[in-house]
């Protein structure tokens, strides 16, 4: 049997793979992807925020988004509330934002496979060899393509060979969340806000914690960095999910509540991007802001960039790899590594999250500069943000 090939093949149809999908099946490359779910983001656990203007820079239908949130409250971990208005960002949900995105990728021409568990990949000439389980019929599949964009999430399994990163490990979040269908509505507010809570486990651990409302539903869960036995877990989100009760639907029942589980991502970006002609995005690249776990924007960005990097070095895919690395760097690795080193300043000393978010609520020029990207900012953003960070660390210190 003739060996399968493509011209380039996806692992993971999250926000980066669909995008990357989309755009480069739109410019006439051949592409195939694979997803290891049935239904494309069906078991993914996820808040599912997306930053203001999400829908348009990525031509997405609005229909996905949910509630727009011109509110952000972040809770320090004695509980006081500080109101941060941005955006306003938006939610969904992420097996229909995920979902719609996959649609559009095979309406551009992009061939999806679902059920479809990648297993291996390894350089075969002057191409890379992806194995695949087609859980459908129980086969193991090859395909050949001349480029390979891994997206497949936190769980990605890159111990050995270029991608390895002894530091990935320290980053995986254990999560739960419980969308919570209730029979009213809950307080107005709820609608407009995205909560964000930051306190100590039992063990000393930082809980980050949300609260991201939805059309029909809440969703209220919690991570922390490394592993937590189940019931310990499903005690620490049973506690949270009573104080959001207590706050925002006091007197509503609870109709039904669906329980998910799944690994997240809040470390340090990988150390590499790509190696020769396999390119890593997304989550599995580390591609997510350890500070609130956002991650969204920067999967669907290293999706374009792969995108344009194999349509500028098409008959060459270790440029565009090589392109492609370079470029994400630029854009993401300082930032995302900066907030790495913030969440653990702040982690070290609990008291130091009060006095952050105390001056973020009070200047909206600081929130506004520290939401853009640094190519967005201006003169002025910079010079808002390192006198915030002079105040900031002047106060800390004493904390």
């Amino acid at each position: 049997m003739k060996l399968e090939e493509t011209e380039l093949l996806i692992v993971g149809c999250g926000p980066s793979g669909a995008t990357a999908a989309r755009e480069a099946a739109r410019a006439g490359i051949a592409t195939v992807v694979l997803d290891k779910d049935a239904v494309v983001g069906q078991k993914r656990v996820c808040a599912a925020g997306l930053r203001p203007g999400f829908c348009e820079e990525f031509d997405l239908p609005r229909a996905v988004v949910h509630c727009d949130t011109p509110r952000l409250a972040l809770f320090d971990p004695a509980g006081h509330e500080y109101e941060v208005m941005f955006g306003p960002g938006h939610t969904s949900t992420r097996e229909e934002f995920d979902g719609t995105m996959a649609r559009l990728a095979v309406e551009a021409g992009a061939e999806l496979r679902t059920q479809a568990l990648m297993r291996e990949v390894r350089r075969d000439g002057d191409a890379t060899l992806v194995e695949y389980a087609d859980l459908r019929s129980g086969e193991r599949r090859s395909i050949r393509a001349r480029s390979v964009f891994l997206a497949q999430g936190a769980t990605a399994k890159l111990e050995r060979g270029g991608f390895a990163d002894a530091r990935w490990n320290d980053g995986l979040m254990t999560t739960l969340q419980y969308r919570v269908y209730l029979d009213r509505p809950a307080a107005a507010v709820a609608y407009r806000t995205l909560e964000l809570h930051y306190y100590p486990a039992a063990d000393g651990r930082t809980i980050v914690a949300w609260m991201f409302p939805k059309r029909d539903h809440l969703a209220i869960g919690l991570g922390l960095t490394g592993k937590l036995d189940g019931r310990a877990l499903r005690a620490e989100l049973d506690r949270f999910t009573e104080r959001v009760r207590g706050r925002l639907y006091p007197d509503a029942a609870v109709v039904r509540v669906k329980e998910e589980g799944h690994l997240l991502y809040g470390g340090w970006p990988r150390a590499r991007f790509a190696d020769e002609a396999v390119m890593l995005g997304g989550t599995a690249a580390g591609l997510v802001d350890a500070t609130n776990g956002e991650g969204i924007y920067e999967a669907a960005m290293s999706g374009r960039f792969a995108a344009e990097a194999l349509i500028g070095h098409r008959e060459n895919p270790r440029a565009a790899a090589v392109r492609y690395a370079e470029r994400l760097a630029a854009r993401f690795k300082r930032r995302l590594e900066h907030r790495v080193r913030l969440m653990r300043y702040l982690e070290a000393k609990p008291a130091r999250y009060a006095l952050l978010f105390d001056q973020l609520s009070r200047s909206r020029a600081f929130s506004d500069a520290l939401q853009r990207e640094d190519h967005e900012r201006t003169l002025r953003d910079r010079l808002v943000l390192y006198a915030n960070a002079a105040r900031f660390g002047m106060r800390a210190s004493f904390a």
